[in-house]
């Protein structure tokens, strides 16, 4: 068994139709093969001393199977030719020995090899996974979940083909190459020579396939991303589905795709499989040459059998390595297309970053609490379009604001800014008087709370999601929160009680139930700042009132900054900033922007909400006094 043949990977590499496929659109810059392995090789580090023994694995293992051949040809020649039994012993058991030695060298370099690439594919994954998470909200809505994904599987996989498996068996097809040419022309130089021949043809069609394959390549990994996008897509909109009776197009869709992942699988195949059937019939003329050229040898004297089938096998040993480095270079052609995906998610920039050189530490872990705005201005990447125009305002430690205006004023975008998923083009945004930019990102995000529009549910326990708003919390904590978020009573009520395991979209819960389990996640968090953005959305009236008193407590002695379009909610807030078109258009509390007669008296009285009964979010004060 060769050690090289291990190597080799057991599934094609993808590749596209030869018609251009619009809908499988390729969006990165061609990367060389040079420039893939450059940019991904650093991250052998750590196991490069492993590579180094599975390089001398090879060589081993390719210098016992040269020393077989020769003890092969011995044994030929001394033995069976003569019929001389005495003469059999010792090469025999000299080739069993060095037989030995090489199936132990190839198993230890085989396991080695297999042990080091998944250690480069678990160490590439997390980096690119990693990268992913820093990425802005944008990247996201630019790029399709499901073609993410397949990046982060099929892609990463192409590049270990490149830089670990390709790289191992590169060296192991080279040092077999060396071995069984150096043995070959030990034996005949002359014969030797003249079968070398094959070898600058064979460079020749290894060039001619590279350039098809490159392209073939690309497409086969945009349409696996493609198909993996649709399903994923398709499972999260299921409902929509199966309620507008769109099964047929989802099917329709998904086989579109299908049919280009089809027509990439079945070039790239034609493509390898004619390469490879080509090289067969060069090595068949090359032995048949060799065999004719020995028996003319044999019959002037000039060669012993033993000594063709010597040279024989040694040929038939050399093309198979020589035939893998044109195969490894065409793989790693192939791999660059997923070299070229990989590299545009971590070259892509994000859009924030922790603030460069030293900066001095916060003056307390714990922030007070203090939320400012000054004269901002923003938009998001790609859009020309000014999202917030001159933006300013402060939000005190205990006070509760309330942000409203028209669809599309920028209300949402505020939240985007404090927690520094962007920067303002200009303008600050201030926490207790320090500019967010000037502060680390996981101080910033400790100290402030964000209770999203979609209530963010991981596919886990109960327990689990309340308490990874704090991970060092107990279970008593996060009883706790869930008490004071009104939801003990439905959780105990559940026959797993805190084990239960749900998801988003799970049908085990209601939205309310899984609010206040958001709510309960946010009161475990305890962070000085909050923000609440809709709150109440997608919730009836009796489920919306219902985590009001909740959501009373959680605000209760923090800035608390509420951004709705449900004016009720606005009632009794400190005060209310109305914004349209980015700016700030008017400021005061319920009763003043009432009698101003302005947007929010237009807004309120066309709104088909009214306020609740009560405090909406205040928590319970003696008369008179200011909730700071």
């Amino acid at each position: 068994m060769r050690f090289h043949s291990l190597l080799k990977r057991s599934d094609p590499i993808e590749e596209p139709p030869d018609d251009p496929v619009s809908d499988v659109p390729i969006r990165t810059d061609p990367v060389s093969i040079l420039m893939s392995f450059r940019r991904f090789w650093p991250l052998t580090k750590g196991d490069r001393r492993w590579l180094v023994l599975i390089f001398l694995c090879a060589v081993l293992a390719a210098l016992a199977e040269t020393v077989t051949v020769l003890l092969f040809a011995e044994l030929t020649d001394k033995a069976l030719q003569s019929g001389d039994v005495s003469a059999f012993w010792k090469p025999a058991f000299q080739w069993l020995a060095v037989a030995v030695v090489g199936a132990v060298m190839g198993y230890l370099g085989s396991s080695l090899a297999v042990w080091t690439a998944e250690r480069f594919v678990l160490r590439l994954r997390a980096r690119v996974f990693g990268h992913l998470q820093v990425l802005p909200p944008h990247f996201y809505q630019r790029n399709r979940r499901g073609d993410l994904v397949e990046r982060l599987t099929g892609d990463v996989e192409a590049i270990e083909a490149l830089v670990v498996s390709g790289i191992v068996g590169a060296a192991s097809a080279l040092f077999g190459t060396l071995f069984y040419a150096a043995a070959a022309i030990w034996l005949r130089w002359d014969l030797a020579l003249a079968t070398f021949v094959m070898v600058p043809i064979l460079l020749i069609a290894t060039r001619s396939f590279a350039g098809p394959l490159r392209a073939v390549s690309r497409r086969g990994r945009a349409a696996d991303g493609a198909i993996t996008a649709v399903v994923e897509e398709t499972l999260v909109n299921v409902v929509l589905t199966q309620a507008y009776n769109r099964r047929k197009d989802e099917e329709d869709r998904l086989l579109g795709k299908a049919r280009v992942r089809l027509r990439t699988a079945v070039r790239a195949v034609r493509l390898t499989e004619f390469y490879e059937q080509f090289i067969e019939v060069l090595e068949t003329v090359c032995v048949l040459t060799i065999i004719g050229l020995g028996a003319w040898e044999i019959s002037a004297g000039r060669m012993t059998l033993g000594q063709l089938l010597a040279f024989a096998a040694f040929i038939g040993y050399l093309y198979p390595p020589i035939r893998s480095l044109g195969q490894l270079g065409l793989t790693a052609t192939a791999a660059t297309a997923g070299a070229e995906r990989l590299l545009e998610i971590l070259d892509t920039e994000p859009a924030v970053t922790d603030p460069a050189g030293s900066v001095p530490e916060p003056p307390r872990k714990r922030a007070l609490g203090e939320v400012e705005a000054r004269q901002v201005f923003f938009h998001y990447p790609g859009n020309s379009e000014m999202v917030l125009r001159d933006l300013s305002f402060t939000a005190s430690p205990g006070e509760l604001l309330v942000i409203t205006g028209p669809s599309g004023a920028g209300k949402s975008t505020l939240a985007s800014l404090l927690l520094r998923f962007y920067d303002p083009d200009t303008g600050s945004v201030l926490l207790d008087g320090e500019s967010v930019d000037r502060l680390p990102l996981t101080y910033l995000r400790q100290n402030v709370t964000l209770l999203p529009q979609d209530t963010l549910v991981l596919h886990d326990t109960i327990e689990k999601n309340i308490g990874c708003g704090r991970p060092d919390a107990s279970h008593d904590d996060v009883v706790r929160a869930a008490r004071a978020a009104d939801a003990e009573a439905f959780i105990e009520a559940l026959p797993e009680g805190y084990d239960t395991v749900i998801a988003t979209g799970t049908s085990r819960l209601s939205g309310g139930q899984l609010q206040r389990i958001a709510i309960a996640r946010a009161m475990l968090r305890d962070a000085p700042v909050l923000i609440l953005d809709e709150p109440t959305t997608g919730l009836d009236r009796l489920a919306a009132e219902r985590i009001l008193e909740p959501l009373r407590r959680l605000a209760e002695g923090r800035t608390t900054i509420v951004i709705s379009h449900d004016l009720a909610l606005a009632a009794d807030a400190d005060r209310i900033l109305v914004l349209d078109e980015g700016r700030l258009v008017e400021s005061g509390t319920h009763t003043q922007l009432l009698g101003r007669s302005g947007l929010y008296a237009t807004l309120f009285e066309h709104g088909s909400a009214r306020p609740h009964n009560g405090t909406v979010y205040k928590a319970a004060r003696p008369p008179g006094s200011h909730w700071r």
